[in-house]
């Protein structure tokens, strides 16, 4: 454990796990999807759903990481002493590099942007704003340029080790993030009209609840604790033994929900004091809200620049601390197994992240007949990983915890041998053992339109 590294402080894990979590996502997709489907009446259902299905998701893959302390792969047959089970660890793996290479696409976009707004760029009317990312996208080199950067700075964090790379730069990222979240929440929620747009995130429609709002709320929980990527168990590998995994899991999801409840508090006030209904997906950040930015704040122009200009900071902070956790994932897998010093496993998965966004921006740009399955590459890796890697994950590491790891092994791992919460072992045990999987059966239906 010591050679391998761990977290030097209860902060610094917390903070770092949490930073797994949130991402682009909280931003964009949390918000949109609780104010068409009952707004606070969503939250409540969605916090039902983090209670059934994500903190015990949470636990399970704290247990095999902390456990075994050795990367994904392993981690799986190490707990258990079956070997096939490591095919699960694989798949983690596989699917998590995948996710850091194209989702370096859309946050290189968030650096253009930011740049951009820095230098003055994106100004004029919705007609400007919508071409001006269209003639970005589609450059051939740029957005590769912006993705490449951004996975080279992910790269240097992450070589630095645990503790002087990862914990030290969750230290300092996800405070900024809170704060600039705060600053944008203020600026927007003091504008005209800005009520609608709370009421819109925040009155309860009990009318709009059915099964569709359910599964919706499911999967939200499934996807926003980045569930079945080995990230989670990736990470807890590097915890201490005395480390409270139940509360650390509360603390992360706790987290992770607060930043999307905030998200949806900086965008819909600006959005709705200006009379714009938000879209949903990269229309939303890249095309809709530098306009609502710029209208809202049109009397004070300085202001509309500066909350530009922290709100792509919040994005790329929001996307760095979540490709920080996709590249430790199979850097921690390619140093041990390979036994390579850090750097060179680290640049393992650097090279191949590098690969999949260069076709990943290339198909949904300048070579839109790039495609896998007709769609673009980009699509077809966020399908891939989306629909069938990250439940298939969260699935059977359900089923492994509940049915294959022995019951005692479990039982100290959750009650850091008997310590803590050993009256909530029970009922965490039939959760992992018959809720969860029923739940991610649910979401991998509805996701194809089964159910």
């Amino acid at each position: 454990m010591d050679n391998r590294g761990n977290f030097g402080s209860k902060i610094g894990l917390v903070l770092a796990t949490a930073g797994s979590a949130v991402g682009l996502g909280n931003i964009w997709r949390f918000p949109y999807t609780t104010g068409q489907n009952g707004g606070a009446a969503f939250i409540i259902i969605y916090v039902i759903c983090i209670l059934l299905l994500g903190l015990p998701g949470v636990i399970s893959e704290f247990i095999i990481g902390r456990h075994a302390a050795t990367n994904a792969v392993r981690a799986y047959g190490v707990i258990s002493g079956r070997k096939p089970w490591r095919i699960v660890g694989v798949m983690g793996i596989f699917c998590s590099t995948i996710i850091l290479g194209f989702y370096s696409v859309v946050a290189g976009w968030c650096l253009q942007y930011l740049y951009a707004s820095i230098a003055g760029h994106i100004k004029g009317d919705s007609n400007f704003v919508a071409n001006y990312f269209v003639e970005f996208s589609s450059n051939p080199v740029k957005p590769i340029l912006w993705a490449v950067t951004f996975i080279v700075i992910t790269h240097f964090i992450v070589v630095r080790g645990v503790r002087k790379g990862i914990e030290k730069a969750s230290k300092m990222m996800m405070p900024t993030l809170f704060v600039l979240l705060i600053v944008i929440v203020v600026a927007s929620c003091m504008l005209p009209n800005a009520m609608s747009g709370i009421e819109f995130l925040f009155n309860p429609d009990f009318s709009k609840l059915n099964r569709n709002v359910l599964l919706e709320a499911l999967g939200q929980a499934f996807f926003s604790l980045s569930l079945g990527t080995a990230c989670l168990c990736t990470y807890s590998s590097y915890f201490s033994k005395q480390t409270n995994l139940v509360k650390s899991a509360a603390q992360i999801a706790l987290i992770d929900t607060l930043i999307a409840i905030l998200a949806g508090l900086m965008i819909f006030p600006a959005a709705f004091s200006v009379g714009v209904k938000p879209d949903a997906g990269p229309s939303l950040i890249f095309i809709t809200l530098p306009n609502v930015f710029q209208q809202a704040f049109a009397s004070m122009p300085i202001v509309g620049y500066v909350i530009s200009i922290l709100f792509y900071a919040l994005l790329s902070l929001a996307a760095l601390t979540s490709t920080i956790s996709m590249h430790e994932i199979g850097t921690a897998f390619f140093h041990e197994e390979l036994k390579r010093p850090r750097s060179r496993a680290a640049w393992i998965v650097t090279i191949i992240a590098i690969i999949i966004a260069v076709f990943s921006s290339l198909s949904c740009g300048a070579y839109p007949d790039l495609k896998l399955f007709e769609m673009s590459m980009l699509d077809f890796f966020d399908f891939l990983t989306a629909n069938i890697l990250l439940p298939a994950g969260a699935l059977l590491t359900c089923i492994y915890i509940g049915w294959v790891v022995p019951r005692a092994t479990v039982h100290d791992e959750f009650t850091n041998n008997g310590k803590t919460y050993t009256w909530l072992f029970a009922a965490f045990l039939f959760m992992v053992r018959f809720v969860c999987p029923v739940c991610i059966t649910l979401i991998f239906l509805h996701q194809f339109g089964i159910v």
